[in-house]
């Protein structure tokens, strides 16, 4: 019921009035009739950038436990070189990285013929396995400073009471070490992750055909420039605000630890 009444506060209803007549208003003067034509290439760009966005958010956390823990608690053979690789992913622009694979990389590879002849030039000749490497390895170069936040911040004394009780570094980690830190990190992951959808359309550079992509097609072929860029904003808000519940239903769902 407190709910209802907070949605009911006169600024809020000034403001939910206004984008109902902002979406009649967009609705009724501007021009939709591109949308048939392109509602299959949408949906499927659609689905690329959802997919892209999933797959490169879970190897990029993947892979930012380890750096996070080599910063934290490693050996400086360990740490220095983890340090140094979120230093370079986070000190130069992701549009960069992606082009440095794609075009400095993927343009290696011809070159061998034994690569050709494998089995796995099908797929090192398209362009989104250079797109999913360089946005995971983005990601996971700003949450591997994140996680090693989130395993310094652990209670050392929890660490050395499993110790005394004889538990495994290995169950530590998995137990007691590895869920806290998540749950330190928790907040932080879900605005990497909005940040990370917003990174998505830089693979429209390197010919791949997400929901910017379609976007910047229809502008291309009809002429019409403002109407496809409202779409896509309110398609990633949509998003963006789903990224956001999600999070904060996964917060809800793990337990608070007793100060």
């Amino acid at each position: 019921m407190s709910a209802f009444r907070a949605a009911l506060l006169p600024h809020r209803i000034v403001m939910i009035l206004l984008t109902l007549a902002l979406v009649a208003w967009c609705a009724y003067s501007m021009r939709w009739d591109w949308i048939p034509k392109y509602a299959d290439l949408a949906l499927e760009g659609l689905w690329r950038t959802i997919w892209i966005l999933i797959v490169t958010t879970i190897l990029g956390f993947l892979l930012a436990i380890p750096l996070g823990l080599a910063q934290a608690v490693g050996p400086w053979y360990l740490s220095a070189p983890a340090k140094a690789f979120c230093t370079i992913i986070r000190g130069t622009p992701l549009l960069l990285q992606i082009w440095l694979l794609y075009f400095g990389l993927g343009s290696l590879f011809p070159q061998f013929p034994w690569i050709r002849e494998s089995e796995l030039w099908p797929y090192l000749r398209q362009a989104w396995p250079y797109a999913v490497l360089a946005l995971s390895l983005s990601y996971a170069g700003y949450e591997g400073e994140v996680m090693r936040g989130a395993f310094s911040g652990v209670a050392k004394g929890q660490i050395e009471a499993a110790k005394a009780f004889g538990m495994s570094r290995f169950t530590i980690f998995r137990r007691i070490w590895l869920p806290q830190a998540i749950q330190n990190a928790l907040p932080t992951l879900g605005g990497e992750t909005i940040l990370q959808l917003k990174a998505t359309p830089l693979v429209a550079s390197i010919t791949i055909i997400d929901i910017y992509a379609v976007a910047s097609r229809v502008r291309q072929d009809t002429f019409i420039v403002y109407e496809p860029l409202l779409l896509l904003a309110v398609i990633y808000m949509a998003i963006a605000g789903i990224i956001a519940l999600f999070f904060k239903w996964l917060e809800g769902r793990v337990p608070v630890k007793a100060r």
